[in-house]
């Protein structure tokens, strides 16, 4: 096969048409590529290409949208159900390909079969259904018709040639694409030019366009010599569930195998139940470290306090050798490789992101230019927002602090409050069950039910634009 051919062969349908007809959904490509349209039974979930569309009683007209992509098909106890993305934005380009958030996607139903099927099953298809309805609201899903969002930059300029020619889902790597299992029945049916990886988590931008310092919204004003620069944040959410059986070995071999030497950084209280589980956790490790695993325990709470996060300085200080050693990846104007990264800081806390998503952000803006500094401030604060609201349900509680650090006052106290008393208590209780039993859904994590982890990965790329 040649180079054309397979680019021309794994192109993915950017707009279609979907057909509402009594007995299947009809998917029509609408993007100039003339592709065959995709039937959708109503009654099972099945599949299959068609060449052209049926025709409809001129009494009962089908109803037709736009859409955007094919999220995948998720089967529950007797239905099936197909999701698609109606409405997308925009959010910027990386590596040179546009990369889209999804604005909003709908659950069509293919459950006729329900008809026949005993009560009980019906009652309990019914919740799960219910479920799926606020499923739409999901929030933080991106996707790009070209570029692998589910690799960091590194790994992304690792792959060979041939890699680099297999449809996006071949590409993709399983732990962080969000509709993995949604994707199983079109992979089955081979229908690539239909099958659109889906990541969640956050992916923010920003523009550094010259000298002058300003900030405005995302887009950013400064200056790294005459380069104009942009700057991209990625953070993945791995769809992977460990729970609390498994082996504190094979855990970090499994980090090592894939990101080379880990440092394992615990932000947690030396007191309180926090202490007896940080005791355990530091006992563990004593069995495992070794010349490219260390333990570094730093109680964050007991020197941070809630707002001194200056003092994360003294952090650094004690890991930054770790950090010179193992580096970043650079490349130059032709994509060749001159640095690389060989190794991460894997950081934890308790119940929630504040942190762990604080510490990250010193280590990112310590390794990063200096001029980008207000640039990542506001990047990552967002970002921390994006990924607590996908978490728990609310904001970043420290992330308005990482924002606007030196404009602090009493007067943001009583914001702060609000956010911690109304936010946490009211709106955690009223989501978080359901986050979590939505996530378990589409993810098809039905056998977890002892621990729900939060996994997330970031890649901080720079560009020459």
């Amino acid at each position: 096969m040649t180079e054309e051919k397979a680019e021309a062969g794994q192109k993915l349908y950017t707009r279609m048409r979907l057909w509402e007809f009594p007995d299947q959904y009809v998917i029509e490509p609408t993007d100039g590529s003339n592709g065959s349209s995709l039937a959708v039974s109503r009654v099972d979930g099945s599949m299959s290409l068609i060449e052209k569309l049926p025709e409809s009683s001129s009494v009962r007209v089908p109803k037709i949208r736009t859409i955007f992509g094919v999220v995948g098909v998720l089967k529950l106890l007797a239905g099936s159900y197909l999701l698609v993305i109606t409405e997308r934005e925009c959010v910027g380009s990386y590596l040179g390909h546009p990369i889209y958030k999804v604005s909003s996607f709908k659950v069509y139903p293919c459950d006729h079969s329900l008809r026949n099927s005993p009560a009980e099953q019906k009652k309990m298809e019914t919740e799960f259904s219910a479920l799926l309805n606020i499923a739409e609201r999901t929030p933080g899903l991106y996707f790009s018709y070209e570029a692998n969002l589910t690799l960091s930059a590194q790994r992304l300029n690792d792959l060979g040639n041939e890699s680099k020619l297999l449809p996006l889902w071949r590409q993709a790597e399983p732990r962080f694409l969000w509709n993995n299992y949604m994707l199983e029945n079109l992979i089955d049916n081979k229908l690539d030019p239909y099958l659109l990886p889906i990541v969640q988590g956050s992916i923010l931008m920003s523009f550094m366009l010259s000298a002058v310092s300003h900030v405005l919204s995302h887009h950013f004003q400064a200056a790294i010599g005459k380069d104009i620069i942009d700057v991209t944040l990625i953070a993945r959410r791995c769809t992977r569930r460990n729970g609390s059986s498994a082996s504190g070995r094979a855990a970090f071999s499994g980090f090592k195998k894939k990101y080379g030497a880990v440092l394992a950084v615990d932000l947690v209280n030396t007191h309180g139940g926090e202490g007896r589980l940080s005791e355990k956790f530091a006992n563990a490790m004593q069995h495992i470290v070794s010349d490219d695993l260390r333990y570094w325990h730093f109680d964050f709470h007991h020197i941070c306090g809630h707002i001194h996060f200056e003092r994360l300085s003294i952090l650094y200080e004690q890991i930054v050798d770790f950090l010179d050693r193992n580096g970043y990846l650079l490349l130059n104007e032709k994509g060749e490789k001159m640095k690389e990264q060989l190794g991460v800081v894997r950081t934890n806390c308790i119940d929630c992101l504040d942190r762990t998503n604080v510490t990250q952000s010193m280590i990112g803006r310590n390794i990063s230019h200096p001029n980008l500094d207000e640039c990542f401030k506001i990047l990552w604060a967002d970002h921390g927002d994006d990924v607590s609201i996908q978490y728990s349900g609310t904001p970043a509680l420290k992330g308005i602090f990482g924002q606007c650090k030196e404009s602090l006052r009493m007067e943001s106290i009583p914001f702060y409050a609000i956010i911690t008393i109304t936010s946490v208590m009211e709106l955690n209780r009223m989501q978080l069950t359901f986050c979590k039993d939505i996530t378990l859904l589409l993810l098809h994590s039905h056998w977890l039910c002892h621990c729900f982890d939060w996994v997330l990965f970031c890649d901080f790329v720079i560009e020459a634009s």
